[in-house]
């Protein structure tokens, strides 16, 4: 059996805006825009040389909904953006005027620092340690997902 997360629902105020930020700020490819009615589209985005899972753009519908907007996890960080070279994803999120909430930081883990998307969800940008890295491997191929 192999199962595998496909995609990240994320609630936002309005597609467009939040295409433009994930593709112009922090350079995600736009995988998939389908109509499916006149107020809800099939919106895929994920980063450079993602392989499994991407994020689902999914327009809140009603109040509850629009309440969650930049607060899915209640200010907790959200998501986890890795990178293969820290620094220059770092400076290039700086000239795109990407907001950091915590500076770079070495922790046993790996390279990190906190930011906020458009809406004020919390992200880590983060480089593995090779710690980390062996790590992670170890519990995949523990549980059946590396062979």
């Amino acid at each position: 059996m192999k199962q595998k997360i496909a995609h990240i629902a994320l609630t936002v105020k309005d597609y467009d805006e939040a295409i433009k930020f994930y593709t112009e700020k922090l350079n995600f490819q736009l995988l998939e825009d389908t109509k499916l009615t006149d107020d809800k589209r099939w919106v895929l985005v994920a980063p450079p040389g993602a392989e499994e899972c991407s994020l689902l753009l999914a327009k809140a519908a009603n109040d509850k909904q629009i309440a969650s907007v930049g607060n899915q996890t209640g200010g907790r960080v959200f998501l986890f953006l890795y990178t293969d070279d820290f620094w220059r994803d770092y400076r290039s999120m700086l000239e795109q005027n990407i907001n950091f909430i915590r500076p770079p930081k070495e922790e046993a883990y790996g390279l990190v620092a906190v930011f906020e998307d458009l809406y004020g969800n919390l992200w880590d940008l983060l480089q593995p340690s090779d710690y980390q890295r062996t790590k992670e491997k170890q519990l995949r191929t523990k549980a059946g997902c590396l062979k």
